[in-house]
């Protein structure tokens, strides 16, 4: 493997395993990420929904996220299939695709390498997700635990437990969901290893973007400052 390959290699194994601590040590350090503001965002949700009298909608919107982190492992689990088939495929699949003028692939192990990114990508998403509907399971049995009515002392001690896990629960989901920018990233290695980093660094520059400045950022900024009042 050339030197630019090994080099864009380790640019992407540093952005995909380093971002999310960056992130949230960011977030940290100056606010305004979403990650973090929704954080906050479902402190609140859960103490409030120690208030009330019906908790039905809470069971049903948390019923929606599980619903959310099944289809996408489903959906994981047919992208890492097609993608497993194409990396076992043998030499007939590397004759077919290095035939092709926009793939770059100096051999066949290189070829095997760069789906092997891909199908790596997508199996850490596919765990993602399934740790997301084993917690969030876990936060509607704590849910359905939750007495009724509860002490108003005792409110705020419930929904912060109940956010611990929460949290979690969505933050492995939303890792799940990072996943397809960086397995997209990794089959961008197919073209080669400029078009891997520019893949790569756009990834992350997406991501960042969408965390802090998109317009759904902005709106869970404002959000988290007026339940903060």
């Amino acid at each position: 493997m050339s030197t630019l390959n090994i080099a864009a290699l380790s640019l992407f194994v540093f952005a995909w395993i380093f971002y999310e601590p960056l992130l949230i040590a960011f977030g940290k350090r100056r606010g305004g990420v979403l990650n973090t503001d929704l954080a906050v965002i479902r402190v609140a949700w859960m103490e409030n929904m120690t208030s009330r009298e019906a908790r039905l909608m809470d069971g049903q919107l948390l019923g929606q996220t599980l619903n959310s982190c099944s289809f996408f492992a489903s959906s994981n689990l047919i992208l890492i299939a097609a993608a497993a088939g194409a990396l076992f495929g043998g030499q007939q699949t590397f004759a077919s695709l290095s035939a092709l003028e926009v793939v770059h692939t100096s051999s066949r192990l290189l070829f095997e390498l760069q789906l092997a990114l891909v199908v790596a990508c997508l199996a850490r998403g596919l765990l993602d997700f399934i740790w997301a509907i084993r917690q969030i399971n876990y936060c509607l049995a704590a849910l359905g635990a939750t007495p009724e009515p509860l002490a108003e002392d005792s409110r705020v001690a419930y929904g912060a437990v109940l956010a611990r896990l929460l949290n979690p629960a969505l933050g492995s989901f939303s890792a799940g969901v990072r996943g397809y920018y960086f397995a997209l990233a990794a089959a961008a290695w197919l073209f080669g290893p400029w078009t891997f980093m520019a893949a790569t660094l756009g990834a992350v520059g997406l991501l960042l973007w969408r965390q802090r400045w998109s317009k759904a950022a902005l709106a869970i900024q404002d959000f988290r400052k007026l339940i903060q009042r």
